[in-house]
C-alpha cells in the first residue's frame, strides 16, 4: 500500500511525531474521561465510575449562584480588556525593534523585554506590592513625600484595574514579540527598498507593507486570544488580587479553587471548567469563521 511506502520512507518525522502526540494524548485527551464527573455526584472515595449520575443538576446548581455570574462578567471583562491592551502592544514593540538599526541596542532591547515572562507571578506579585503598595510602596513613598495624597494602586478597584493591565503588557509584551519578528524575517525586503525609492516615509512603509505583510499572523494570534475569552490564568488574579477588589479580581479560575480545592465541590468545579471549554471554542470557531468570510484568513 502507498502510505507503508510513504511511511518507510519517511519514518524519522513520524518518530518526531512521537513525543508530542504522546504528551497531547497523555495531557490533553486522557483527562477529558473526567468530564464525566459535571454530571455525576462525585465522591472522591467511590471514584469516577462508581459515583451516581445526577444529569444536568449541577449545572442547574452553578447557574444558579450568584457568585458565577459575577466571576464570568469579571473573566469577560478582564480579558476584553487584555485584548485591547495586550494584544497590540507585542504588535507595536515587534514593529519598532525591526526598525532599529543599531544592532547592540536591539539586542539589549530585547534581552530586556523578554526578562519578565521568565518571572513568576508570585515574584510579580511581590514586586507589584513593593512598587504598587499604598502604604509601604515605592510609587506612593514618592508621591507623599511630594505632598500628595497616597494612589490605591491596589485596594480602589478601578485603579487596581489599571495596574492589572499594565503589570500583564509589562509581562507579556516583550515574549509576544517573538512571533511578529519572526514573521517580519518572511516580508521581502525589496519592497521596503522600492517604497523607499518611490519616496515613501517611515510610517508609509510600515502602513503599507508591515502591517498588511502581517496581517495573517494578527489574525490567527487574534483568533486565538478570542478562544480564551471565558478562561482566564489562576496565577495573575489571584496573585494581585485582594478582598479589597474582589469585585474586579474575582473570576472564573478562582472560582474554581474555591469550590473545587477549598470546599470539595469536584462535581461544581467541573462544571464550571467544562462550560469554559465549550463556550472557549464556540468562540474560536466563531472568530475563524468570521475572518474567513471578511478576510480570507483563518486557521482552520
Amino acid at each position: 500500500m502507498g502510505w507503508i511506502v510513504y511511511f518507510r520512507r519517511y519514518w524519522q518525522l513520524y518518530a518526531l511525531l512521537a513525543l508530542p502526540l504522546a504528551y497531547f494524548i497523555i495531557f490533553k485527551y486522557g483527562p477529558m474521561y473526567g468530564i464525566q464527573i459535571a454530571f455525576k455526584d462525585f465522591n472522591f472515595f467511590q471514584g469516577i465510575a462508581g459515583s451516581e449520575w445526577i444529569g444536568f443538576d449541577a449545572f442547574k446548581e452553578v447557574f444558579a449562584m450568584r457568585d458565577f455570574y459575577l466571576t464570568l462578567r469579571n473573566t469577560l471583562m478582564l480579558n476584553f480588556l487584555d485584548l485591547l491592551v495586550s494584544f497590540p502592544a507585542p504588535l507595536i514593540l515587534a514593529i519598532m525593534l525591526y526598525e532599529m538599526k543599531t544592532v547592540w541596542f536591539k539586542k539589549l532591547s530585547q534581552t530586556i523585554l523578554y526578562i519578565p515572562h521568565f518571572i513568576s507571578w508570585v515574584i510579580i506579585g511581590g514586586i507589584v506590592y513593593q512598587v504598587f503598595g499604598t502604604q509601604s510602596g515605592m510609587i506612593n513613598n514618592i508621591i507623599t513625600s511630594l505632598g500628595f495624597e497616597a494612589i490605591p494602586f491596589l485596594t480602589d478597584k478601578n485603579d487596581w484595574l489599571v495596574t492589572y493591565l499594565l503589570v500583564g503588557v509589562w509581562q507579556s509584551a516583550g515574549w509576544g514579540t517573538i512571533i511578529y519578528l519572526a514573521a517580519l524575517t518572511g516580508i521581502n525586503k525589496e519592497l521596503f527598498e522600492a517604497a523607499g525609492i518611490d519616496g515613501a516615509g517611515r510610517l508609509k512603509r510600515i502602513w503599507h507593507i508591515t502591517l498588511p505583510g502581517l496581517k495573517p499572523t494578527i489574525v490567527v494570534l487574534l483568533i486565538i486570544n478570542l478562544g480564551h475569552m471565558v478562561s482566564i490564568g489562576f496565577e495573575r488574579p489571584y496573585v494581585i488580587g485582594n478582598l479589597a477588589v474582589r469585585e474586579y479580581s474575582d473570576v472564573l479560575s478562582t472560582f474554581v479553587y474555591r469550590i473545587g480545592l477549598e470546599s470539595g465541590q469536584y462535581t461544581l468545579a467541573t462544571v464550571v471548567g467544562l462550560f469554559q471549554a465549550v463556550v472557549g471554542l464556540v468562540f474560536v470557531l466563531g472568530a475563524n469563521y468570521t475572518s474567513k468570510k471578511l478576510t480570507d484568513e483563518g486557521i482552520m
